[in-house]
C-alpha cells in the first residue's frame, strides 16, 4: 500500500500565504491545493503573484498539488460562458507557473428540478472545457458539489462516462449533503476517482472531522488506498467560535459543542489530527 500524500485547502488556515504555509509545515503535510492567497481566489491572481507564491513553496519544500479553481461554479442559464472559458484560459497558466498538473472543477449550477433538461448544455460546455485544456498537460478534476450537475453519484459517473479524459474527486461530505449514501457512491464511482476531499458530515450536513460524520471516510479511504491511491486534500469547513472570550462574563462559561473551534488554526489542525487517526 502506497504512503499517502496528504494536502490541504491551507487557506482555511490564513487567508495569507505565509500563513498557509506555517499551517503545512505544522502539520506535516506535502502541499497544498491552492484555492485563495493572500486575500484573492486563485482564479484571480496575476502570473507575477502566482510566480511569487511559487519561490515561497519551493523554499518551504511544499508544492501545489491542484488549483481549488472555481471553474464550472457558474449558472448554466444566466451567466457568460466565453468570459468563463477566459478564465479558466487563466488558471491553466497559473496551475503551469505553479507547477501542478490537476485543476478541481465543477459542472455548473443547474435550476433545481431541471437536471435532466440541462444535460445537453451541460456535456457541451464541459466539452468546450476540456478541448481548452488539451495539451496543456492539466487534468481537470470534477468534484461532486450541491447544486451542480454533477452533485450525485449517477450524475457524476454520467460525466465521467462522458469524458474519459475527464478525473474525478470524491467528496463524501458534499454526497451527504445531497442526501447520496457515500457507499452506494463510492461503488459506482471509485475507478475513475484520482484523489479525494476529506470532509465528513453529520445527517442535518454540518461538517465534522473525518470519521465522526456519516460519510464512511475510513471505509472509503481504506479502499481508495487498497486500490493504489495514495493522495487526499484535508478540506477542514469546522465551525471556528473565537468570539467566545468575548460572551463569557463573571467567569461563567459559555458551552459550545465539541465540534467549534476557538480559531482557525485550532480548527485546521483538529481537520489534519483526524485524518492521521484514520490512517
Amino acid at each position: 500500500m502506497k504512503e499517502m500524500k496528504i494536502y490541504a485547502f491551507a487557506d482555511e488556515a490564513s487567508a495569507q500565504i505565509d500563513g498557509q504555509i506555517a499551517a503545512m509545515r505544522r502539520n506535516g503535510l506535502n502541499g497544498l491545493e491552492i484555492r485563495g492567497v493572500d486575500g484573492q481566489n486563485i482564479a484571480d491572481i496575476s502570473l507575477e503573484k502566482a510566480l511569487e507564491v511559487r519561490r515561497k513553496l519551493d523554499d518551504a519544500g511544499l508544492i501545489v498539488w491542484s488549483m481549488g479553481s472555481p471553474i464550472g461554479k457558474i449558472s448554466i442559464d444566466t451567466e457568460d460562458f466565453t468570459e468563463h472559458l477566459d478564465k479558466l484560459k487563466h488558471v491553466l497558466a497559473l496551475a503551469d507557473v505553479l507547477g501542478t498538473r490537476n485543476l478541481r472543477m465543477f459542472s455548473f449550477y443547474v435550476p433545481e428540478g431541471q437536471k435532466e433538461a440541462c444535460r445537453g448544455k451541460v456535456m457541451d460546455w464541459m466539452g468546450r472545457m476540456l478541448e481548452t485544456a488539451e495539451g496543456s498537460g492539466i487534468l481537470l478534476c470534477h468534484e461532486n458539489e450541491k447544486g451542480i450537475y454533477g452533485d450525485m453519484a449517477n450524475r457524476c459517473l454520467d460525466l465521467l462516462n462522458t469524458f474519459p479524459q475527464l478525473g474525478g474527486i470524491f467528496d463524501p461530505a458534499n454526497f451527504v449533503q445531497c442526501g447520496q449514501d457515500t457507499l452506494e457512491a463510492w461503488e459506482l464511482l471509485k475507478h475513475r476517482i484520482n484523489y479525494l476531499h476529506i470532509k465528513d458530515a453529520l445527517a442535518d450536513g454540518r461538517v465534522v472531522p473525518s470519521g465522526h460524520g456519516i460519510g464512511h471516510v475510513p471505509e472509503i479511504l481504506k479502499a481508495f488506498r487498497a486500490q493504489g491511491g495514495d493522495a487526499a486534500t484535508v478540506e477542514p469547513h469546522l465551525s471556528v467560535f473565537d468570539g467566545l472570550k468575548d460572551l463569557e462574563q463573571d467567569g461563567q462559561k459559555t458551552e459550545i459543542d465539541a465540534f467549534s473551534y476557538p480559531s482557525s488554526d485550532a480548527a485546521f489542525d483538529a481537520a489534519c489530527d483526524a485524518l492521521k487517526k484514520l490512517l
